[in-house]
């Protein structure tokens, strides 16, 4: 009954990627038509929301005592249900015009390892924001339709998404998921790590964005062929007077080892737990990388080192998952088969 509804006003659908890091919207007709940091700042008076987003972001350690800066999300879960919902709200509001007419019906993919009690929190806030119905997609089965894998097929398909918050790591074989972990370590972890590592090295307080900023120039896994340099300023610790260093990829790749050591082990867990069929299939046809994560340079040379498993880096890693949940939205065969609630 639900999906011959929600294939009857398709005009009025929307997929949403509700990350930790960022929130992108899908619509049937336009495609990807928003993709902004999942970032909102408030009034600290009134909790009235002053900005959400790009703006938003920018806000992040620079806020006055009136307003704060918040990031509603965390570890792909909601934290905030409240901002959430006015998040949501602004969003779905910048992306369709005539909302209050026709309430869109939406998809929305959440982490595999999310409980029954976030699974409501994610349907409730979008229905308080203005939608009509609610489905959700797991997000290793989105970015493995968005990069387009064989995934009804009798094959085992191997997806490691790496968003800002989680670390999806799932087997997909005849549309469902035959082995799925998800690792609460990703982005924000290695931004943190390279807050810690400064700190200890180099008495240096840095803001999460400063942290981020260093993370995407100077980011490996694995040793470059040609050395990176990046001077970053924040806060000497000992007397608090500004203070700039320059870092090298050597140092951040010091930095961020834990989180990707612990990135390496999930995947190496999922391969002991697989069926040997399954494994043997995903060593022919090799293992997708997608989320923001993928991005990080080597780290495919190094889950290939490991593993000895071809690795396949999705060709726009940072939308394949928002790609994905459209593509299944709009096949009412496929999405029978992969919605979740």
């Amino acid at each position: 009954m639900f999906l011959s509804r929600f294939f009857g006003f398709m005009g009025k659908n929307l997929a949403m990627d509700l990350g930790t890091a960022n929130t992108l919207i899908y619509t049937p007709r336009d495609g990807i038509v928003l993709n902004e940091p999942s970032v909102v700042a408030l009034d600290s008076r009134t909790d009235a929301v002053l900005a959400v987003g790009k703006e938003a972001k920018d806000y992040l350690g620079r806020t006055p005592e009136k307003i704060r800066a918040v990031r509603p999300l965390k570890d792909g879960v909601i934290a905030d249900f409240e901002v959430t919902r006015a998040m949501i709200s602004y969003f779905v509001r910048k992306v369709i015009t005539g909302m209050n007419l026709v309430k869109p019906q939406m998809v929305i993919c959440v982490p595999t390892g999310i409980t029954q009690v976030e699974k409501r929190a994610v349907i409730e806030s979008a229905q308080q924001a203005g939608a009509r119905d609610v489905k959700l997609v797991e997000e290793p089965m989105a970015a493995a339709i968005g990069a387009g894998l064989p995934i009804e097929e009798p094959l085992g398909n191997m997806v490691v998404d790496i968003g800002g918050g989680t670390t999806e790591v799932a087997v997909i074989s005849l549309s469902a998921v035959a082995y799925a972990e998800s690792v609460r370590i990703a982005g924000d972890e290695m931004n943190e790590a390279v807050q810690r590592y400064l700190q200890d090295e180099h008495q240096l307080l840095i803001g999460e964005n400063m942290a981020e900023a260093a993370k995407i120039t100077l980011g490996s896994a694995y040793p470059l062929s040609q050395p990176l340099e990046f001077r970053i300023s924040g806060k000497n610790i000992i007397d608090g007077t500004p203070k700039s260093v320059v870092l090298t990829d050597t140092h951040i790749r010091e930095a961020i080892k834990d989180p990707v050591n612990a990135i390496l082990l999930a995947v190496k867990r999922a391969l002991e737990k697989t069926p040997p069929e399954l494994v043997a299939d995903i060593a022919n046809n090799g293992l997708l990388l997608a989320g923001g994560g993928a991005l990080l340079r080597g780290l495919d040379a190094l889950i290939m080192k490991h593993t000895h498993i071809r690795v396949i880096v999705d060709e726009d890693p940072l939308t394949t998952v928002c790609r994905g949940t459209g593509v299944a939205m709009a096949n009412p065969k496929t999405f029978s088969k992969v919605y979740i609630n």
